[in-house]
């Protein structure tokens, strides 16, 4: 089932991401909780990439189990940077022969040994080329792509960030999900502007559970996220007790998806990290909420 047909609907629904294992000697564990999840029934799952495609080859497979064995719809990410047009024309294949009907289109993370290369010279330099892509090849996916409620990390300003978020939309893009925030305010603002732009599609917010105080830290670097002062001090009085860090983060989490229900947002989906613990007690707290 497509994306689009599940998030226009007027009724509340969750969603989860997961991750491909690293190695092949991971597989077996990754697999199990990617399992556990899906037994929750969410709306759909998606699955990562990985930087630099690393953990591509695995995508499809996480992708297709769950999809077979428990009729989860799936949302299969592709990332361009580093891959010429024949392996991702071939990717895209796959997932088509597979059965998968969405596709997430990033640029991805640019290794570190790549950084001072001539990117003039690579086949996509941005998610508008792997959109491009994608619809050229006549296989009617829903595409699914990012967007950054405060800014992107290169982006000047947000006033080029949404430019760039339009064209983006307008290559093709059906659906929008949001980096991770922490401050639901950041979004509604950041609604507020796309929707003055034109931007009318469907905007999924990402919800990032942090628990345990050593996901603070990274999350700041990956997405440079403001960290209001109720989740530092959320942080500051709970981080050094990890049970105590995981019910709050787990709580700040189920706090911010309420507050976007709310306030008339239909679908939220929520970082996983192949945490099935996490993801049943988020869900299991809005039980009612969904009708679950």
């Amino acid at each position: 089932m497509k994306i689009i047909d599940l998030i226009t609907k007027d009724t509340l629904s969750l969603s989860f991401e997961v991750f491909p294992p690293k190695t092949e000697s991971s597989f077996d564990s990754v697999k199990v909780a990617t399992e556990e999840i899906a037994k929750l029934r969410p709306s759909f799952m998606s699955v990562t990439y990985g930087a630099g495609g690393g953990t591509s080859k695995y995508t499809l497979e996480i992708a297709k189990n769950i999809k077979e064995e428990f009729g989860v719809p799936m949302l299969a990410h592709l990332t361009c940077v580093s891959s010429d047009k024949e392996t991702v024309k071939q990717r895209i294949e796959d997932m088509h022969n597979a059965g998968i009907q969405n596709i997430m289109a990033l640029r991805g993370d640019i290794p570190e040994s790549m950084m001072n290369d001539d990117r003039s010279k690579w086949d996509y330099r941005y998610a508008i080329d792997l959109i491009r892509e994608i619809k050229s090849l006549h296989y009617d996916f829903c595409i699914g792509a990012a967007c950054y409620p405060e800014i992107h990390p290169e982006s000047e300003n947000q006033k080029e960030d949404i430019k760039r978020l339009k064209e983006k939309v307008d290559a093709g893009c059906d659906f929008l999900t949001t980096q991770m925030f922490f401050d639901n305010n950041l979004l509604y603002n950041f609604l507020y502007k796309i929707r003055e732009a034109g931007i009318t599609v469907p905007v999924i917010p990402g919800i990032m559970p942090i628990t345990n105080a050593n996901q603070v830290e990274r999350a700041i670097k990956l997405s440079g996220s403001f960290m209001p002062q109720r989740f530092k001090s959320l942080v500051d009085k709970f981080g050094s007790d990890p049970l105590a860090m995981k019910q709050a983060g787990i709580a700040y989490a189920t706090d911010q998806i309420i507050d976007l229900y709310a306030n008339n947002i239909t679908n939220v989906h929520v970082y996983s990290m192949n945490k099935p613990d996490v993801a049943e007690k988020i869900q299991s707290n809005l039980s009612d909420i969904l009708g679950k």
